[in-house]
């Protein structure tokens, strides 16, 4: 079973959620919804719909309303109920980018604020005109972060607008009024909300921006919450729960629901809205699953990305949850902010106790178990109450209708987790046999919390495992007990980035660094539905705060940072913001040592890109690499679109641009991105590629040096070493060369750093050998 089921469909929200995605071949030989992207927007205004209709009404025989969804704000197109064979036909009009059908994508705090707060916050110098050491403040202005999920549960008191000041004179956005959310739903904190969808339920029949499933709360207060002190998860994990822009205001995008997953013609919509709406930041936990790997012109969040950044937006999305598998992160365009998952310093120990000698085993789950805390209960390893007839494989790993309920009756069960069932499965197979807790053995589990209710569980390592069997082989009448959870602080390591966050390199193209950064994303306390009867443990009322992960939760760190960083430097632009973001990133742990995975192997910019973000260091980065127009006009020549097609796709192309004659996909890696990515390697060629910095720093006069981390076998070179500016707004560019005397055997990573002794500038370089291992 794949990461993100593993871990996420634990979680009794996704198990009405559709994650079924068709691919490109097999969804268009069927009718249905398709898109047709158009490029960019008209600078005419009004006519775009008639347009499309026109359009449409030329090429449809049925007098039925085939449109769905018009896109004519930030871009042009449509979302129609279209034959296979008028999709086609549509594709081969002029002015039409691409036609594809719509898929639907994948939903991909208190302590981690704190956390990051103290691992990761950058004292620049004692100079007391620098407000650069300070942490994010409560007042704030913030910035407007729209949040493109399942909607919002406006009633959490994290959303509350205490102290808040008037709505933005330049929000242009609306709040929905539906069956169970109207006007007076929005406040100085929730200042719009649309849906693009509606549940087919009894309870939800019109398009509401209510979020039923409670992803989307969740992100919304971990990147926006307002300050609400005693805040915990049935007394665990309890602090003071705070987004990382408290002041920022929040619009929020249905783009999701139970019934029909998250559209990518809703998601267009949404991006489409967000644009004329006045949003400065946007924040997407959703992309495709990793296997499917969609061209840039049909793949809907790169499409509404591309044209969101157009359009001064910043738009920051989670890296998905395919990992630990090599190449599978997605959300990967080079003008989004992509964001892997690490671990914070709070766990949730749920420890075992075995014998008269009371040997501790530590474990992770969340339990809110009321046993003995003495080792008085019997405990077996499951295969041996196997079921006749069952392969043992099956009643070790606790699997249904594999183990036999007399023998399990009144016992701790020691599960292995091999097979499609996750650990909640296999707690209630126990549970329903009559066991009184259940131990699981596995590794990856061992790093995330699964919530168990009230039942006794928890999960422990596989070297731990090995101890408590060879504790009820030796033993005549073995005995444990399952504690219930605690949750400390200062855990170590911390952070690590966890098995589940989607590594590079990117697909699309390796010569773009991906995933760019690393956030919070393991065991995140944040807002919920208030009425969510089914994630209350027995006895308990519905949690008012959940704990969760996934790179959904990394990604609105992020999302809230970008705020804070666009409400202090107002004339920054999207790939500024990033690359503060990006060259500010801390690569230590709180042990000062280098960042690990969960396994304990160093962590490489594959899976973290430029390290764990920094609350503090972006709002002074000193330097920043800014991607030009041009930059992403010469991706899109190198990676192989013509220039009629780059010229509608952008509708901004300056007088006399034309694609290079030489527009190799290597070239990629020339653009002036805040890390490097170089494929296919020629040792006996090298490589070299260029960058520009740009002071944003408030000193007149200041010179850079150049450091450079290089792996062993491969030589890097930086020419000039040093960059001298004498003021603002000052570019200065550098050639950065690499070879080799022999071929790479491997993958190797290190970095650049532009030091003035005030402001350190970090960049990760990756170098992808022939073989690509």
């Amino acid at each position: 079973m794949n990461a993100l089921i593993t871990f996420i469909f634990s979680l009794s929200f996704f198990s009405a959620v559709s994650l079924l995605t068709e691919t490109g071949a097999a969804a268009a030989e069927k009718d249905g919804v398709y898109i047709v992207y158009m490029g960019a927007a008209a600078s005419r205004k009004g006519s775009l719909k008639d347009d499309h209709a026109q359009l449409l009404s030329s090429l449809l025989k049925r007098k039925t309303n085939a449109l769905v969804h018009n896109y004519k704000h930030g871009f042009s197109g449509f979302a129609a109920v279209l034959s296979a064979e008028e999709a086609h036909s549509i594709a081969e009009r002029p002015g039409v980018v691409s036609v594809f059908p719509d898929s639907v994508l994948e939903l991909h705090t208190t302590r981690s604020w704190d956390f990051l707060k103290y691992q990761t916050s950058v004292v620049i110098d004692s100079n007391p005109n620098s407000n650069s050491s300070s942490t994010t403040s409560d007042h704030d202005s913030g910035a407007i972060i729209g949040v493109l999920d399942t909607g919002i549960w406006p009633e959490s008191e994290s959303f509350n607008d205490k102290d808040m000041g008037p709505i933005p004179p330049g929000w242009k956005g609306t709040c929905a009024q539906a069956q169970d959310f109207n006007t007076s739903n929005c406040n100085r904190k929730i200042i719009g909300a649309r849906s693009y969808e509606a549940d087919d339920s009894s309870v939800i029949k019109y398009h509401s921006p209510r979020d039923m499933i409670g992803h989307g709360t969740h992100v919304a207060s971990t990147a926006a919450g307002s300050e609400v002190q005693g805040v915990s998860y049935y007394g665990l994990a309890e602090g003071t729960a705070k987004g990382g822009s408290p002041g920022s205001r929040l619009a929020i995008y249905r783009v999701c629901s139970s019934h029909n997953g998250c559209r990518g013609s809703s998601i267009l919509a949404a991006f489409d809205d967000a644009i004329a709406d006045g949003v400065e930041v946007l924040s997407l936990s959703l992309g495709a699953p990793s296997f499917l790997k969609p061209e840039l012109t049909n793949d809907p969040i790169a499409i509404g990305a591309f044209h969101a950044v157009q359009h001064n937006i910043t738009v920051v999305c989670s890296a998905g949850n395919d990992g630990p598998t090599r190449g599978s992160v997605v959300n990967a365009a080079p003008w989004i902010l992509t964001v892997a998952a690490s671990t914070i310093d709070r766990d949730f120990e749920s420890n075992v106790v075995l014998g008269e000698d009371k040997v501790i085993i530590k474990g992770e789950g969340i339990n809110l178990a009321n046993i003995q805390k003495s080792p008085v209960y019997p405990i077996i390893y499951a295969k041996s109450a196997n079921k006749t007839g069952v392969d043992e494989d099956e009643s070790r790993s606790c699997n249904p209708d594999s183990m036999d309920q007399e023998i399990i009756k009144g016992k701790i069960v020691v599960c292995d987790q091999d097979g499609p069932y996750s650990p909640t499965e296999k707690k209630d197979v126990v549970k329903n046999l009559g066991g009184i807790g259940v131990v699981l053995i596995d590794d990856e589990s061992r790093a995330v919390a699964s919530t168990f209710g009230t039942f006794p569980a928890t999960v422990i390592s596989s070297k731990d495992g090995a101890k408590v069997l060879s504790y009820i082989n030796s033993t005549k009448n073995p005995a444990a007990t399952i504690l219930p959870t605690t949750s400390p602080t200062e855990y170590k390591p911390a952070p690590t980035i966890t098995y589940f966050s989607s590594r590079g390199p990117s697909t699309i193209p390796k010569n773009i660094l991906k995933p760019d950064i690393a956030a919070p994303g393991v065991n995140i306390l944040a807002a919920w539905l208030g009425n969510d009867t089914a994630e209350a443990p027995e006895g308990k009322d519905p949690p008012q705060y959940n704990v969760i992960s996934g790179t959904s939760m990394a990604c609105p760190h992020v999302s809230g940072i970008a705020a804070t960083v666009k409400s202090r430097n107002s004339k920054w632009g999207p790939s500024a913001i990033r690359s503060a973001i990006m060259t500010t990133a801390t690569q230590t742990n709180n042990l000062k040592a280098p960042i690990t995975t969960d396994k304990g192997a160093a962590a490489t910019p594959y899976d973290f890109g430029a390290g764990e973000v920094s609350t503090t260091g972006p709002l002074e980065p000193g330097l920043v690499y800014e991607t030009t127009t041009i930059d992403y006009l010469n991706f899109l020549c190198y990676y192989g679109y013509n220039i009629s097609t780059i010229q509608i796709i952008t509708n901004t192309i300056p007088d006399g641009f034309t694609c290079p004659e030489e527009s190799s996909i290597d070239l990629i890696s020339n653009i002036n991105y805040p890390s490097i990515a170089i494929s296919n390697f020629n040792e006996k060629a090298g490589r070299k590629v260029n960058r520009t910095l740009t002071n944003v720093s408030k000193d007149d006069k200041t010179v850079y040096t150049v450091s450079i981390d290089a792996p062993a076998g491969l030589d890097v070179q930086v020419v000039p070493d040093k960059l001298q500016f004498t003021n603002n707004g000052q570019k200065s560019s550098y050639q950065v060369s690499f070879s080799s005397t022999n071929p790479l055997k491997k993958d190797v990573f290190g970095f650049i750093t532009w030091s003035n002794g005030k402001y350190k500038v970090r960049s990760p370089f990756a170098v992808s050998s022939k073989s690509g291992n």
